[in-house]
């Protein structure tokens, strides 16, 4: 089930987003870069305001997926997407980052506790999605994204996880720039970190089908995209972004 949701903006958005699939970084240590400060612009990229990397033609074909529906079970059953960073939830400053990196269409999985997530945070424009069985892990968030961009006239979806705020704008901008238009349906791109293949990752519609029959518990698409890593065209955003993962109570050390 979709939703738009239509609260309206005023509210500071800070930038951040992702998670890799190799968790990587000093637990504890600040960002060298990702995350900025719309006042200040400390990561080199606008406030959100729609344009970026991908340009306008661009971020219509590519729909962003944020999948934001952990319960935070090594956190003591506090959902990610409200955790707070800079005084507001998490999910707004992963979407913020999405939108600084130009990115115009973007659906959130919501899972646990979804109607708090819809009242506490502020997400105008987005596509909410219901992920009711968002317990039995991050694959089945990215299928319930995945089910939910089927005839949007989206070519590719560029998925981020809520709950990695090291990485920010530049690294999305980044992959959004590889990707393909000519033969966008088959396109499949990653960021990288230290050559390693993290978040956000790049699919095109072609591979979708493919990518939601693999996705199981916690492994999300990593089944099938070591099954065509010939074919992925890595994106080297170490020198960008930081992919360490809020998953413990050690790793909140990163909010702010």
């Amino acid at each position: 089930m979709t939703h738009d949701h239509e609260q309206p903006a005023g509210r500071d958005d800070a930038r951040a987003a992702g998670r890799g699939d190799r968790r990587t970084g000093e637990r504890g240590d600040r960002p060298a870069a990702g995350p900025g400060d719309r006042q200040t612009g400390r990561d080199g990229v606008p406030p959100a305001t729609g344009q970026g990397g991908q340009g306008n033609g661009q971020s219509s074909r590519v729909a962003a997926l944020l999948l934001a529906a952990g319960g935070g079970r090594r956190l003591g059953g506090r959902p990610k997407a409200l955790l707070s960073h800079r005084g507001r939830p998490l999910v707004e400053h992963a979407v913020a980052a999405l939108r600084a990196a130009g990115c115009t269409r973007i659906h959130v999985v919501l899972g646990a506790e979804a109607a708090t997530v819809r009242a506490r945070a502020e997400l105008p424009g987005c596509v909410l999605v219901d992920n009711p069985q968002w317990a039995d892990g991050m694959g089945s968030s990215l299928r319930a994204g995945l089910e939910s961009l089927a005839g949007t006239g989206a070519e590719a979806a560029l998925v981020s996880l809520v709950d990695q705020p090291g990485i920010g704008p530049r690294a999305v901008s980044r992959v959004l720039a590889a990707y393909e238009p000519a033969g966008a349906d088959r396109a499949l791109v990653a960021a990288a970190y230290d050559g390693e293949r993290g978040h956000p990752v790049l699919f095109g519609a072609a591979h979708w089908a493919g990518i939601a029959a693999t996705a199981t518990g916690d492994r999300g698409a990593r089944a099938y995209l070591k099954a065509h890593a010939e074919e992925i065209t890595l994106v080297e955003c170490g020198d960008v972004a930081r992919p360490y993962d809020i998953d413990t109570e050690a790793d909140l050390a990163h909010l702010e």
